[in-house]
């Protein structure tokens, strides 16, 4: 089993009255309100905070970004990735991660990634995701061309790492005269790609064809269940047996010394999802064209009352439905026992803070998880069979369309 150190970085550098009193804090909440001297703090205890993750025992330290809002302080998850394949030795770079539809420049792209991979001598996985609604917006990409841009980056990364230069890229939405970069991978064909996501059928289906392994962000274990129903149909269609080690989860879990303190601490999951911060307003969220149309039907039926919001649930129930998982280790050493009976990921992310928890009370969670939750799940992953992409030696996937291609 893989298992990764995550935290969103909350920037928690701003008088959250503010963001209450304005009604969100994504994309027009002004950052008058943020404070550089707290960020600075911040971002230097984020790094104290992976190296122990390393130190512990954890196989990955999983990064991501977002832009426009305090909730995540990560503006380049390959500026952190690049500091980590640095000062770590051991642990992936699991970048989950860069938003495709907003990169202008795909190659250079392709030759930062190399440059992680090659520092980190071969640790990086290179995660791709569609970007947030209201970052669309805010980096003057038009939504409705967000997945093509999506996929058409992707493809022209993968090539820019897997087909010698110079060629021509002839696409859609990106023209290059030349490819060809120096700053080549090290890992070869290319690095390992993983992709992570919520519940969009197209998302695991794309994933699914192209091999990939699928990350599932904190969703209901029943609904995580559909996800993999979905992926493996797909799979076979395509080829190939899917199973545990293109399966990963991403669990809210805190641990502390007592559960008094790691249910006070979990509370601030709540923070990402809006009781404490406001985060965007729905029409920024989920611009027109950025949703799939069966995703924006669901979207209106959630908005006019007709349906529930899935991500809305209150802190107790899901504290109930495992969403967060929180207490001392031995308590909660069980409840993921269940998760992994139930939904047999092979790649497990541990999201151990967020919001305002004290950094103190931070590293204790860490050094609890590294020390005696970690050994736990990996005696457990042996009993079931949950072997990780890399000790299972999961093929890397080359498949991706032709694209108009001319000679340079």
């Amino acid at each position: 089993m893989h298992l990764m150190y995550f935290t969103e970085q909350p920037m928690s550098a701003y008088p959250a009255d503010e963001g209450r009193t304005f009604g969100a804090t994504a994309l027009m909440f002004s950052n008058r309100f943020f404070d550089p001297v707290a960020g600075s703090r911040l971002y230097n205890e984020y790094l104290e905070d992976y190296r122990l993750a390393e130190e512990v025992g954890f196989d990955g330290i999983m990064l991501n970004e977002h832009h426009n809002a305090p909730f995540c302080m990560q503006a380049k998850c390959n500026v952190f990735a690049s500091i980590l394949a640095a000062t770590t030795k051991r642990v992936k770079l699991v970048l989950l991660g860069n938003p495709l539809p907003l990169a202008d420049n795909p190659v250079r792209l392709a030759e930062e990634l190399a440059m992680i991979d090659m520092v980190s001598r071969g640790r990086l996985v290179s995660g791709f995701v569609r970007g947030g609604g209201q970052e669309q917006l805010a980096t003057g990409v038009n939504p409705a061309y967000n997945r093509e841009r999506f996929e058409e980056a992707h493809d022209l990364i993968v090539r820019t790492w897997t087909q010698p230069g110079p060629f021509r890229w002839e696409g859609t939405h990106y023209q290059h005269r030349v490819v060809n970069p120096w700053a080549l991978p090290l890992q070869k064909p290319h690095p390992r790609v993983w992709i992570p996501g919520v519940l969009s059928k197209e998302t695991i289906v794309w994933a699914a064809q192209k091999r990939y392994p699928y990350i599932a962000l904190s969703t209901a274990i029943d609904a995580t269940k559909k996800i993999w129903e979905l992926y493996d149909r797909v799979a076979g269609e395509t080829g190939y047996a899917g199973g545990p080690e293109y399966r990963g989860y991403l669990q809210r879990c805190h641990v502390a010394e007592t559960e008094e303190k790691a249910l006070a601490n979990a509370r601030q999951f709540m923070w990402m999802q809006g009781e404490f911060t406001g985060l965007a307003h729905p029409v920024w969220s989920s611009p027109s064209g950025y949703f799939s149309p069966s995703y924006r039907t669901a979207f209106v039926e959630y908005a006019v009352g007709r349906r529930p919001n899935p991500r809305g649930a209150a802190f107790e129930d899901q504290i109930e439905n495992q969403q967060i998982v929180a207490g001392t280790p031995k308590t909660v050493i069980p409840k993921l026992r269940r998760l992994l009976e139930e939904t047999r990921p092979s790649i497990l992310g541990l999201w151990a803070s967020d919001g305002f928890v004290p950094h103190e009370d931070t590293r204790t969670c860490i050094r609890l998880l590294g020390e005696e939750v970690l050994p736990a799940l990996r005696e457990i992953a042996k009993e079931l069979g949950l072997w990780s992409p890399f000790e299972a030696n999961a093929p890397v996937s080359l498949a991706f369309p032709e694209p108009a291609l001319t000679p340079a």
